[in-house]
Order: C-alpha cells, then structure tokens, then sequence
C-alpha cells in the first residue's frame, strides 16, 4: 500500500506516529516499570503485600504488550481507515482478550492500596455490580456498531477517543465480576460467573449476526475506500469482520468458562480434602482415647 494514501475524509496520513503511536508506547512503558516497581522494589512500603509470582507479572506485561498492539501497532491505522475485519479484530483484542488478562496481572493489594477511602469502595462497588456491567457493555457495544454512529465516530476523532475510553472502561467493568482480583469484591460464585459468561455471549451475538448477514455494505467510511485497495470485496470484508469477531469472543468466552469451572473444581475438591482430613483426625482421636 502506498504510504501517502490515507482515508477517505480523514485525511490521516500512514506516518511514522500514525503507524506505532510512540506517546502510547511510552505511556504504557511507564505504566509497566511503575508495576514492576510497585511489585518488587517498592512492595515492602505498601501495607499488606504480598509477593507477586513471576507468572502474574507476565499476566500484567502481556496485557499491556497486547493493549499496544490493538491500540498503538498499525493494527489501529488500517483497521480505523481501510479495512473493517481489521477494525474488529483489533477490537477483539482491545475488549475481549486484553482486560480480562491484565486483571489476572494485579495483585490485590495493590488495588486496595489506590481505594483506601469509604467513598472510593463505594464507587467500586456500584461499578463493578455484575448487572450493571453485564449490560452497561453490551449496550455501548451495540451502540458502537450501528451504521450511522461508527460513521459518524470515525469522522470526530475527538468524539472517538471518548468513546473508545468509555467502551475500553465498560470492558474492564465486564470481567471485573469473573476475574476479580479483590476477594471483597467478588459478588458471585462459580456456578453464577458462567451463567455471566454465557449471557453474556448470548447479548453480544445480535450485534454480530447483523454484520455477518448484511447483504451490503453497512458503514459509509469502509464503503469510500478504493476498491483496489481492499483485498476482499467490501461486503465480504465485513462479513468476516463480524466472523472475526464472532470466532474471538467464542474463544476468549470459552477461556472463561474453562477458568471458572477450574477453580470451582479445585475449590471443592480442596474443602473435600480438608472435610477428610478433619474425619480423620476425628477417628484417630477417638481411637487413641479408647486405647
């Protein structure tokens, strides 16, 4: 592709900065030594921490690697100006893959650390109501993909860096219920999180089957790119956006599930494994004093 074409009507050109975003890589460079920090060198000045394993810190940097890639990489350029499977694939990263992983990277004490207020709890709890989550993310997530939203989103870039944080947000709310990091926090028990998960899928399938189905192209933007350009037809290039989509959270969800039902099992079988032991202390007691 040649460097200087850009966009129909945004006129943004495949630039150095346009392509890798460098003030993004620094920030969540920053952000990553920060944790490190914060997890090591730094630990003992926190109240109530706790060692962080190597395998949470690779959770956290893995997540922040993936955040750029979706968001930093040019990835983000060519999905945003030419191609809509693109778009939604770097979407998938962004809201599916991403949150839940970074979540797995942070270790509680360092969360409580930056809500020791009454008010802050309070404000985390609401937030983080899996009711509230459940729907506030479909809902922005649906309204992200009608036609004439994303058309007219993408030609504000100001507008869509707005609703990229609130959509990037209602993400973290979604997994914030499966993945808790903060035992406190956690409303739900196994058995409920996977009913979460699954409705969860069930609520996002509508907005997907809508692209995979159109018999034409939906959004004006991807509709202007030259044809030549494009290395699918622009229907069948939104199709398999909606595929893409629908493949990724299949796979993420299903990660999920496998998560959840996984630390159900070790659960029980570990408060199995203490009822007997605690039988078994019982018998040998009684025996011992029948002796």
């Amino acid at each position: 592709m040649p460097a200087n074409v850009s966009h129909a009507g945004h006129g943004a050109e495949s630039t150095f900065a346009a392509l890798w975003s460098p003030g993004l890589l620094l920030l969540l460079t920053v952000v990553g030594i920060l944790y490190t920090l914060a997890v090591g060198r730094w630990r003992k000045e926190i109240p109530d921490s706790e060692p962080v394993s190597l395998k949470q810190r690779i959770w956290f940097w893995t997540a922040l690697v993936l955040w750029y890639a979706a968001e930093g990489s040019p990835l983000s350029y060519y999905g945003h100006h030419y191609y809509f499977s693109v778009h939604m694939f770097q979407q998938s990263i962004l809201y599916l893959i991403m949150p839940p992983i970074l979540l797995l990277g942070l270790p509680a004490w360092l969360l409580r650390a930056a809500i020791r207020t009454e008010r802050a709890k309070r404000i985390v709890w609401w937030l983080t109501s899996p009711v509230f989550a459940l729907f506030f993310f479909n809902f922005v997530f649906s309204m992200y993909h009608i036609p004439m939203v994303m058309d007219w989103l993408m030609a504000r870039p100001a507008a869509l860096s707005a609703y990229k944080a609130i959509f990037l947000f209602s993400a973290f709310q979604l997994w914030f219920p499966v993945f808790c990091p903060l035992p406190e926090y956690s409303r739900m028990s196994e058995l409920k999180k996977m009913g979460y998960i699954f409705l969860n899928g069930v609520l996002l399938t509508p907005a997907c089957a809508l692209i995979i189905f159109a018999g034409k192209p939906m959004y004006e933007m991807y509709a202007a790119v030259p044809p030549e350009l494009l290395y699918l037809p622009m229907v069948d290039d939104q199709q398999l956006g909606g595929v893409i989509m629908k493949i990724v959270q299949e796979i993420v969800y299903g990660w999920a599930l496998w998560y959840t039902f996984i630390r159900w099992y070790r659960r029980e079988r570990k408060q199995d494994e203490e009822e007997e032991f605690r039988e078994s202390s019982y018998l040998t007691s009684s025996t011992m004093n029948r002796a």
